[in-house]
C-alpha cells in the first residue's frame, strides 16, 4: 500500500494465538475485520451520509503472511488501511497490519478484502450512494 488513509490500533488477545505462541492464520482474519469495522462505521461514516450498516459483504478476501506476529501481554497491532477499486456496488479495502502499534514498525501482513453492498431487506445487492461514493473517495489510495 502507497499511503494509509485509516488506521486503527487492534489489541492482541490470549486466544489469537496458535500452538506455537504467535498469531494464527484465522484469528489474523479476525483482527481485518475489527480493524474494517472501526473503518466503515465511525462517527465521520455516519455524520457523512453512509449506510454500511444496512448491508455489506465481503466478496473476496486476500491475506499475505510477511512475518510471524508474536504474542506480549498488552499489545496492540496497527491496521493501516486505505481503498481502491471503487465499483457501482463494491469496493475493496487494503490493509497493512504493522507488528506493532507504529507506521514504523514492520509489515507483517498485507491483505485486502473486496466489499459488496447488500440490501438486506431485498436480499439483492446495491449500487453505492453518491455519498458513500464520496466517503470512500477520502480514503483512496495515493498512487505514484
Amino acid at each position: 500500500m502507497t499511503e494509509a488513509r485509516f488506521a486503527a490500533q487492534v489489541p492482541m488477545r490470549w486466544s489469537d494465538l496458535d500452538d506455537y505462541g504467535h498469531l494464527n492464520n484465522a484469528r489474523a482474519v479476525t483482527l481485518l475485520e475489527e480493524a474494517r469495522i472501526a473503518f466503515l462505521w465511525t462517527a465521520k461514516a455516519e455524520s457523512a451520509g453512509t449506510s454500511f450498516r444496512g448491508g455489506l459483504l465481503v466478496a473476496g478476501l486476500n491475506v499475505e503472511y510477511r512475518h510471524q506476529v508474536n504474542y506480549r501481554t498488552g499489545r496492540t497491532l496497527r491496521v493501516a488501511m486505505a481503498i481502491d477499486e471503487v465499483r457501482a456496488a463494491s469496493f475493496r479495502i487494503l490493509y497493512d497490519v504493522h507488528d506493532g502499534p507504529d507506521a514504523e514498525d514492520r509489515v507483517a501482513i498485507r491483505a485486502w478484502t473486496r466489499m459488496a453492498l447488500f440490501d438486506m431487506d431485498a436480499q439483492r445487492p446495491r449500487r453505492l450512494s453518491a455519498a458513500e461514493k464520496d466517503y470512500l473517495a477520502g480514503f483512496a489510495e495515493a498512487t505514484g
